[in-house]
């Protein structure tokens, strides 16, 4: 069987496709990997057959707008920065589907893929990541402009769905549907559910299934994959390791450009706690210039290797973060921007094992605070503990491909 595995987004985005992407050629599948040009080096390295989803231009163009990190303008500029690659998806998808015996693996703004299903009729499995992505009237996610009761929160959504969320979409899509020749779609947040199949990457005791999702849903765990080097860790990264304390490590995303802010509170609590300290960015500009002797920078060092020697992670609240976090059994504190994140700073609160603070009160006093109150706190470590330990099977990817081989089977 040949999957053809798409995606848009991070790292946190990027990697569970890629991991997935991985585990299916492991198991004798064909497979072909798409998403932007920033990552066809990594894709390169395992030796994946790569097709581009926009240039490395395009995507520095689109981490580098802070409306990406804006609770309402994300959802917007998301959806306009894919709009130029998403016939080149349906096109990629259209040329394997014609080959025959092919799949197509997408994420939650994938619809390429899934206008290639509804008009050539190609299987096409939705991989949410996140429960962010799938809205219940029974337990509703925690999204930016939601409050009150369910009730509220659930007219607030629908509010939402018609005039911001299908306001945006819907044009773009049925513009491009019509010349098709397919019939209109609205509420673009249950067309994003796949009705092949949908595959979600996260357990369910960190997002209960409640009965109003899809019932093609497949939960299965975490995919907790990273890219690791094949010399291990630096000698510099090693050296900081091995000499002190367990740091407390900070970022505030893979793709964040705006972070200076958030590593300068990051700096104010290192020293407040005397605590040793990790800041990870792409970007070093954003980085304080006189750091602490004890306070590191680092570009990256995958976290399932780095946050099983932390003492605590400061974070913007990817589900990637978010995972690794757990797997690590260290307590955490979000703060949420946009996106899902909000949504898995609450889940991380209610399970026991951090703290949220919103990012126009995130202050370095604020920080040492939080840090403090958790990582003296027997309970939060004993919780902690105990889902690290549920995590440790670390089979989430397997799972997954069990679960598609089983779907595909049935076809």
């Amino acid at each position: 069987m040949k999957f053809i595995c798409s995606t848009f987004g991070s790292s946190g985005d990027v990697f569970p496709m890629l991991g997935l992407t991985l585990e299916l050629r492991l198991r004798g599948h064909e497979v072909v990997f798409a998403t932007n040009q920033h990552y066809e080096p990594l894709a390169r390295k395992h030796g994946i057959p790569f097709e581009a989803l926009g240039t490395e231009d395009e995507f520095a163009k689109s981490i580098s707008n802070p409306d990406l990190w804006h609770p309402q303008r994300a959802f917007r500029h998301v959806f306009q920065s894919l709009c130029p690659v998403l016939k080149r998806q349906y096109e990629i998808h259209a040329d394997h589907a014609s080959t025959g015996n092919a799949v197509g693996i997408t994420n939650c703004f994938g619809f390429g893929a899934l206008m290639a299903q509804d008009k050539l009729n190609l299987p096409v499995i939705t991989l949410h990541c996140q429960p962010a992505v799938i809205w219940s009237d029974k337990q509703p996610p925690l999204l930016p402009g939601l409050f009150g009761p369910r009730w509220l929160k659930s007219l607030c959504y629908r509010i939402g769905e018609r005039f911001f969320i299908d306001a945006v979409v819907c044009p773009f899509i049925n513009g491009w549907r019509q010349e098709l020749r397919l019939p209109p779609v609205r509420k673009i947040t249950r067309w994003w559910h796949s009705p092949y199949a949908i595959v979600c990457l996260f357990p369910d005791w960190y997002s209960t299934p409640q009965e109003d999702w899809p019932n093609n849903l497949i939960q299965t765990d975490f995919p907790l994959w990273n890219d690791r080097n094949e010399d291990g860790l630096s000698a510099e990264v090693e050296e900081f390791l091995a000499h002190g304390d367990p740091p407390l490590v900070f970022t505030p995303g893979s793709t964040n450009l705006h972070g200076r802010a958030f590593f300068d509170s990051a700096v104010e609590a290192c020293r407040s706690l005397n605590r040793r300290g990790v800041l990870l960015t792409e970007f070093p500009e954003q980085i304080p210039d006189r750091l602490p002797d004890t306070v590191v920078h680092f570009r990256y060092v995958p976290l399932d290797v780095l946050l099983p020697t932390a003492a605590a992670f400061v974070h913007h609240g990817g589900i990637g973060s978010t995972s690794q976090g757990l797997a690590a059994g260290i307590p955490q504190v979000l703060m949420p921007l946009a996106h899902d994140q909000f949504d898995n700073a609450e889940r991380i609160a209610w399970l026991g094992v951090g703290g949220w603070i919103k990012a126009d009160r995130f202050t370095g006093p604020r920080v040492a605070r939080h840090l403090d109150k958790l990582l003296t706190s027997e309970p939060v470590a004993a919780c902690c503990r105990k889902l690290a330990q549920v995590l440790e099977p670390r089979d989430g990817l397997r799972r997954a491909v069990a679960a598609i081989e089983d779907r595909v089977t049935r076809a």
